[in-house]
């Protein structure tokens, strides 16, 4: 079964850090690039960064320098370290592959209050 679940979201100030965790099945995991999404209020989902299998990382333009994506392996999850954040990282994050599987996980809340 395939299975993605997010956490870790919150309500932060702007300037704050937030660390989010997927835990990913290993159908999904093993082997595949993983990227963290986010999805505002009527916007579409978009990749903010991506983790290749050997650790290689690639970000979007406006999370590079602050977000840190990360991955572990052998626990089958992945991670964004997020800091300095702004209100316009207030979205739903969601972990998948990429290019994104069908599947997707619930998703985590992050809010940034000016």
């Amino acid at each position: 079964q395939v299975q993605l679940v997010e956490s870790g979201g919150g309500l932060v100030q702007v300037g704050g850090s937030l660390r989010l965790s997927c835990a990913a099945s290993g159908s999904i995991f093993s082997g595949r690039t993983m990227g963290w999404y986010r999805q505002a209020p009527g916007k579409s989902r978009d990749l903010v960064a991506r983790v290749f299998y050997g650790g290689v990382t690639v970000y979007d333009g406006s999370v590079k320098g602050r977000f840190t994506i990360s991955r572990d392996n052998a626990k089958n999850m992945v991670y964004l370290q997020m800091t300095y954040l702004e209100p316009e990282d207030t979205a739903v994050y969601y972990c998948n592959q990429f290019p994104p599987s069908a599947n997707w996980g619930q998703g985590t809340q992050v809010t940034v209050s000016s």
